[in-house]
């Protein structure tokens, strides 16, 4: 938890106004960039370790981390072997 009197933790993304302008995704690995309301409509691809997932800001996000929406482990699946 960050105090409240730091303010939000941001980063400065290079090109952020080309990429409101063409609306173009903006690739980052900062996952613990803090979600403001001037990224809402925005696109990001946000690096989970291995790729860089597609995220679309909405209302509901502000306030959260852009980490929080693009999960770093895969869902486990158990495979049935073939009976014989």
């Amino acid at each position: 938890m960050r105090a409240a009197w730091k303010g939000p933790f941001f980063v400065t993304f290079p090109g952020l106004r080309q990429a409101i302008e063409n609306k173009m995704p903006i690739a980052t690995q900062a996952r613990s960039c803090t979600v403001l309301p001037s990224f809402v409509g925005l696109k990001f691809l946000v690096h989970n370790g291995k790729d860089y997932t597609p995220v679309e800001v909405t209302e509901e996000m502000i306030g959260h981390k852009l980490g929080e929406f693009s999960a770093t482990r895969r869902r486990f699946t158990y495979r049935f072997t073939k009976a014989k």
